[in-house]
């Protein structure tokens, strides 16, 4: 019994001994094998993948997580993955979302100065002014506290193409349009743009479209060529007539209390990389628009009309009335971002 009692103190001296010799952990540790601790930023979209709006968070999401090198990483959200706009719209003002997409189709019913980009015939036919005047920051500024005082923080005004309308008969003239069930988005604007026409719009989920169009619950509806062909909209329609009469205007928008919670590194990598997609993204919608039209033309069985400049001026008159609407329901402030962008396309035509 006592030889073992010996033996055991032997072994604990023993142990004593080596444990004194060897380094603290702290200095034997390998610095670059501790994990990197990451903040995760979640972007929603109102599109499907494959979208330009999935085209762009992709891509602000490579450069960000680049940028940070790996300390941030960014979940991107298709649209359907997390509810409809107006929900994603409600998450992100109540900080369970950080990013998402916010189109004033949707967005015009808690913000009625942003329904200015659902006025027809109030941008430039030339999508490169319509790029220098939506990232102008005079337009940004004057909409910028509308945002803040819904808990949103402006980042982004996008734009994704030319509407289209499609319908099962060719719709050159507002008479064309007369009892005409068209979708559209819940914007008060935007029904009101349409009722000039002599339509009858009709709100409905994106969701929801191609059912509505399939059971004959709307005549037609309303978006660019690229929602139109990954929707498969065209499918169910003989005739995509293009007037040129508005751009499908998107904005990017951050949580309020989320963006001013960033420090100031993270808030300029944020900045940055919106200005470097600023024409990055311009040239990517341009893209998808061509190339779907041509998938759509390609297939058959669906007619591309184009209408005359004497054609869109007839819907350009009808539109006229739809501003004074506008600027009773947004007030003297979207009376001054209504006027300041039509100043600034002006100041831009070549």
């Amino acid at each position: 019994m006592i030889n073992l009692l010996r033996s055991l103190s032997g072994l604990v001296a023993l142990v004593v001994v080596l444990s004194a010799c060897s380094p603290p952990a702290e200095e034997s540790a390998d610095p670059s094998s501790e994990a990197i601790e990451t903040v995760t930023w979640r972007f929603a979209l109102e599109e499907v993948e494959g979208s330009v709006q999935d085209a762009y968070a992709q891509e602000f999401k490579r450069r960000i997580e680049a940028l940070s090198d790996g300390a941030i990483e960014v979940e991107v959200y298709p649209y359907g993955s997390l509810g409809t706009s107006s929900q994603i719209t409600e998450m992100l003002q109540s900080g369970a979302l950080e990013l998402a997409f916010a189109s004033p189709g949707h967005l015009a019913d808690a913000i009625p100065e942003v329904g200015v980009f659902t006025l027809h015939f109030v941008l430039s036919d030339d999508d490169e002014v319509n790029r220098q005047v939506l990232s102008h920051p005079d337009l940004h500024a004057l909409l910028r506290d509308p945002y803040r005082d819904e808990d949103l923080e402006l980042l982004a005004v996008v734009q994704e193409g030319w509407m289209v309308w499609s319908g099962n008969k060719p719709l050159r003239t507002p008479a064309d349009f007369e009892n005409f069930q068209i979708r559209t988005m819940t914007s008060p604007i935007l029904v009101e743009s349409y009722r000039a026409y002599g339509a009858n719009p009709t709100p409905m989920p994106y969701a929801e479209v191609y059912s509505g169009l399939q059971l004959g619950q709307i005549d037609g509806q309303v978006n660019p060529i690229f929602a139109i062909e990954e929707m498969s909209f065209y499918e169910e329609q003989d005739y995509l007539t293009s007037g040129r009469h508005a751009q499908f205007v998107a904005t990017v928008a951050a949580s309020r209390r989320w963006f001013d919670g960033l420090s100031d590194e993270q808030r300029s990598m944020v900045e940055n990389v919106r200005d470097e997609l600023v024409e990055w993204i311009d040239r990517e919608q341009l893209r998808y628009n061509a190339e779907r039209l041509e998938i759509i033309l390609d297939e058959g069985g669906t007619e591309w009309v184009e209408l005359t400049e004497e054609e869109r001026d007839a819907f350009r008159q009808a539109s006229l009335e739809v501003r004074d609407i506008y600027v009773e329901q947004a007030g003297e402030r979207g009376r001054e971002i209504l006027d300041t962008l039509l100043d600034l396309v002006e100041q831009h035509q070549p």
